[in-house]
């Protein structure tokens, strides 16, 4: 038996030390930004466990809530996305990545409903690819430099939820691609589309990330909103949402994704003469708005969702 008391017992190796170990064992990463992240990461997370005293059954929740995540996680939900989105990491980081000139166009949320190749429709076009069961918006403007240029061949990739609040890829009963366009801008950087206002929702939260905000003591609400990407050669590519002024939940959005140069306003027009000229036979609403461009590199979004099939 080891006499733990004697003199020649081996000192007691502190989390200090493991840290320390750990830091050493990836120190000859050879990709620099593997090393740094890494790191960075364990740095942290151990600063973590010390700080809060974080127990053994605690880090095995932990591990089991991630691989809740994963399995909650399917071709038209992606849960860590939406985990990322709810703790606010995604609006740091989004933040962080794309600074904009003072009016220029900011970034927010892609959300983990993006799904990519809509069709690209003419400037007009209607996005209601059924029966509108919400409320007619027409949404215009102009895409422009910084310095009020305007560009041409802009594309503005668009996409909402149905008046129910959900996207047509999370709801079989929808068209495909009901409320999703594709539209590019004309020689002045005009554009025109039609869809439905946008309607505030609460995101899922049949989920981990739903027992984590109801853990916190949180709203699981958006504010109303429109999700857009504009890009265009020579120009940075924008992943935003425009925001509904009027909407209750602008001040406690559920992933933090409001800014104040995202509010816009929507005009309710209902002149017989003015609707006569839009070609309807009710009231709508109008949203006149500008998207101001950055120049730089274009990119290209990496993450799509796929659409739920009927049950």
């Amino acid at each position: 038996m080891v006499d733990v008391h004697s003199a020649h017992a081996p000192p007691a190796i502190t989390s200090e030390q493991i840290t320390e170990t750990v830091l050493a064992a990836v120190a000859d990463t050879p990709d620099p930004r593997i090393r740094q992240l890494v790191t960075a990461l364990i740095r942290h997370g151990h600063d973590l466990a010390r700080e809060v005293g974080l127990q053994p059954a605690e880090l095995l929740a932990a591990a089991q809530y991630m691989k809740r995540c994963g399995e909650y996680s399917d071709r038209s939900r992606h849960e860590f996305i939406l985990l990322a989105d709810v703790l606010g990491l995604t609006m740091v980081v989004d933040t962080l990545a794309t600074p904009v000139p003072s009016g220029a166009l900011e970034s927010s949320v892609l959300g983990p409903f993006y799904r990519a190749g809509a069709p690209v429709e003419p400037n007009g076009a209607d996005l209601c690819r059924g029966a509108l069961r919400g409320e007619a918006a027409h949404i215009c403007g102009r895409a422009l430099d910084v310095d009020g240029v305007p560009v041409a061949g802009a594309e503005l990739d668009v996409w909402g939820t149905d008046h129910n609040g959900l996207y047509e890829n999370m709801d079989p009963r929808q068209p495909e691609y009901n409320l999703r366009g594709r539209f590019v801008t004309d020689d002045d950087g005009h554009y025109e589309l039609w869809t439905v206002k946008p309607v505030s929702y609460p995101i899922p939260d049949d989920g981990p990330v739903g027992d984590l905000l109801r853990a916190t003591a949180r709203s699981n609400m958006r504010p109303a909103h429109l999700h857009v990407i504009a890009s265009a050669p020579d120009f940075r590519t924008i992943i935003t949402e425009l925001y509904t002024d009027d909407d209750p939940y602008l001040g406690t959005d559920a992933v933090f994704g409001v800014k104040p140069s995202l509010i816009v306003h929507y005009d309710w027009i209902s002149e017989p003469a003015r609707c006569a000229a839009a070609g309807r036979s009710a009231g709508f609403w109008e949203l006149q708005h500008d998207f101001v461009l950055t120049a730089g590199e274009s990119t290209t979004v990496a993450f799509s969702t796929e659409r739920r099939e009927s049950r």
